[in-house]
């Protein structure tokens, strides 16, 4: 592995430090700011829509994310950490739907990473993740695109 490579998650892993967002600002946001950010997130470069289905509830859920292209897929910013109910809900049922650039795509196999470097992330959004104390990623594997989304 190169000094650049992310480090796949296991249980013996040590954790990074948490993200500086905390639970109660996600939970501002999940009130407040997501309710804005949903309406631009799946045509905003840089950002998209995960749609979830709840672990116990089986409804569907739309969260707005940070999310960037892999070689064979997509790399999404735990902004939160790996702790938040998508990131659960995702690991939980294995697929996901992603909205993006007004794209709609299967994402399958997802993937806890560890990645100090924040690679396939751009520029400015790695200074700004770097301040957050953002290292942890959830990484998808594509199983297609779905075709094109129209609000």
């Amino acid at each position: 592995m190169s000094a650049h490579s992310a480090h796949r998650a296991s249980a013996s892993d040590q954790r990074p430090p948490a993200p500086r967002l905390g639970r109660r600002m996600a939970r501002f946001n999940r009130a407040v700011v997501n309710k804005v950010s949903i309406h631009l997130a799946g045509f905003v470069p840089g950002m998209g829509i995960v749609l979830h289905v709840g672990r116990r509830t089986r409804q569907v859920y739309c969260t707005p994310v940070l999310v960037f292209t892999t070689k064979d897929g997509f790399r999404i910013a735990l902004t939160y950490g790996r702790d938040s109910d998508w990131v659960k809900n995702a690991l939980a049922h294995g697929a996901v739907r992603l909205i993006t650039r007004r794209n709609e795509y299967e994402l399958s196999q997802p993937e806890l990473v560890t990645d100090v470097h924040r690679q396939h992330v751009a520029l400015p959004l790695r200074a700004l993740l770097r301040l957050l104390r953002v290292a942890e990623f959830l990484d998808f594997q594509s199983a297609g695109n779905s075709g094109s989304f129209e609000s």
